[in-house]
């Protein structure tokens, strides 16, 4: 049996991620939840024993995801990054170490 998820903790996330939300989608949400809880449950049930691990999921060859294909990827290199005091004399506002900007989100 696994734990569902209640309206309270639907609500108590939703008010987290500063979401208003109605009855309705809150009662929607609750029940989308349930079933991804649900379907992964269901893939924990799976026989994995035989399948090898993944290290990357992309199937598309020469990116990032042929393990084999490692030659095509340029090397890291150390490069210089950009002049601080430069980048802070074009800066709106700055301490001279951190860009200071305006607040947006409030509470």
């Amino acid at each position: 049996m696994i734990a569902k998820v209640t309206v309270e903790e639907v609500v108590r996330v939703a008010e987290l991620a500063h979401l208003k939300l109605t009855q309705e989608e809150t009662v929607h949400l609750r029940s989308d939840l349930n079933a991804i809880l649900d379907y992964v449950a269901e893939l924990n049930e799976l026989d994995t024993a035989g399948v090898a691990p993944l290290a990357q999921m992309s199937e598309l060859p020469g990116e990032l995801g042929d393990a084999a294909d490692l030659s095509s990827r340029r090397p890291d290199q150390v490069q210089p990054s950009l002049d601080r005091a430069t980048v802070m004399q074009q800066a709106p506002e700055t301490n001279q170490v951190l860009f200071k900007v305006p607040k947006v989100i409030e509470r």
